[in-house]
């Protein structure tokens, strides 16, 4: 059942719950707390309406829904009631509010609050950025929001994260609970190994992607990377790196995830995308501050961006140090020539080594002996041509020393 209230006041919205409540008994005895949902007037104002009706039915609550509308009208509050099967397992009180008193939100609401019973403030689109500074979050024990439907979703979980309060919470968060707990469940089988490096892909506006990153990195306390991921949507894969092999968790199709780790058969879960009313039940569940939720937040800068290192270009690496090491074994030869009192190799050495040289001072052997049979054969060329050399080296000696014989003899 549906009921209109146009233009009327909170009083006048309280006396007719009472009326409702003395013709079809008191089931206001059965509401275990208050959700209010502040969101603007719109479309999207019935998706959280029906996500806070299938969420009442496990726990039974007031809804009171803040809709916020147009800001340059005549101040003036339109209010409809819902019982029955219109609102689940709950009483739904949409409130639009219009004019200076759509930032009146929360002297609107207080008057329609359920006595002795928590407050639960949801923002299902845009949120404030300290949801506990909002005059509506004053007055929730929990404050749920959901950066994911936000305009920029990772600048939106930045701040949550410098404006987090005891009793934030977000459902980018509230999707990660079973990536959470199979990735917990694959630890529970041998091997019983640390894991070294772990690597996140996903979605670039993926805020959850960064939240489950940033929870590895909080709890493994090892270097954690989040990569983007060229297909599917949200979470794409998680890898795990253990000295036996990779534990990896993927769901490239949003809805079925494959989960592989050495010596074990690949085993196939569900992991479809959560919708908004499971995870706002499940938080529900619970008013007390997440603790884990704000270790994660927490844990975001110690996050990787950017892929890893691809085999190519680990291949490429190589025969760039084994060339720099047939550069230090030429250099090698050619000083050992010289020394030899061989002229023609020490020119034909190259006059500086580069910079990287070989790795710890080791040079490969390979390479050296190749650079030593190309020192070699520049040898016997200077050897060849070195009676020529000699004899021109001689006859200008010679010059100089007939000149101060006949000299000395005059």
């Amino acid at each position: 059942m549906i009921i209109d209230l146009p233009s009327t006041t909170t009083s006048q919205v309280n006396s007719k719950l009472v009326r409702l409540r003395e013709e079809g008994g008191a089931v206001t005895l059965g509401r275990v707390l208050t959700l209010v949902i502040v969101t603007d007037d719109g479309t999207k104002t019935e998706e959280a309406i029906d996500a806070a009706n299938d969420a009442s039915r496990e726990h039974p609550c007031r809804v009171i829904v803040v809709a916020r509308g147009a800001r340059k009208a005549a101040p003036r509050l339109d209010a409809q009631i819902r019982v029955g099967g219109d609102a689940g397992a709950s009483e739904v009180i949409v409130l639009r509010l219009y004019g200076e008193l759509a930032n009146e939100g929360a002297s609107c609401v207080v008057p329609l609050l359920l006595p002795d019973t928590p407050v639960v403030a949801w923002w299902p689109n845009e949120a404030p950025a300290v949801p506990a500074e909002d005059p509506i979050g004053q007055l929730a024990q929990r404050r749920i929001t959901d950066a994911a439907a936000e305009k920029n979703p990772i600048k939106a979980l930045e701040q949550r994260r410098t404006g987090y309060t005891p009793g934030d919470t977000d459902l980018a968060w509230t999707r990660l609970t079973l990536w959470r707990a199979m990735l917990a469940s694959a630890f529970d089988l041998p091997p019983y190994e640390k894991v070294t490096e772990a690597e996140v892909s996903g979605e670039s506006d993926s805020p959850s992607t960064d939240l489950l990153a940033a929870w590895l990195a909080g709890c493994l306390r090892v270097p954690v990377k989040r990569a983007r991921a060229t297909r599917g949507e949200g979470i794409v894969d998680v890898r795990l790196e253990r000295r036996s092999g990779v534990v990896e968790l993927s769901r490239p199709d949003g809805k079925v995830g494959a989960l592989t780790q050495p010596g074990q058969p690949e085993r196939r879960v569900a992991l479809q995308r959560r919708q908004v009313r499971d995870c706002l039940a499940e938080e529900l569940r619970r008013l007390d501050p997440d603790e884990v939720y704000e270790a994660a937040l927490r844990s975001l800068g110690k996050v990787v961006r950017g892929r890893t290192p691809t085999k190519a270009a680990a291949a490429t690496r190589k025969p760039a140090r084994a060339a720099s090491g047939a550069t230090s074994g030429a250099a090698s030869a050619a000083a050992k020539a010289k020394s030899d009192g061989d002229p023609g190799a020490a020119t034909s050495a190259p006059t500086s080594a580069p910079a990287s040289g070989s790795v710890d001072g080791k040079v490969d052997a390979k390479p050296a002996k190749t650079a030593a049979k190309t020192a070699a054969a520049k040898t016997s060329a200077a050897k060849t041509a070195g009676p020529k050399a000699s004899a021109a080296k001689a006859s200008k000696s010679a010059a100089p020393k007939a000149a101060s014989k006949a000299k000395a003899g005059s």
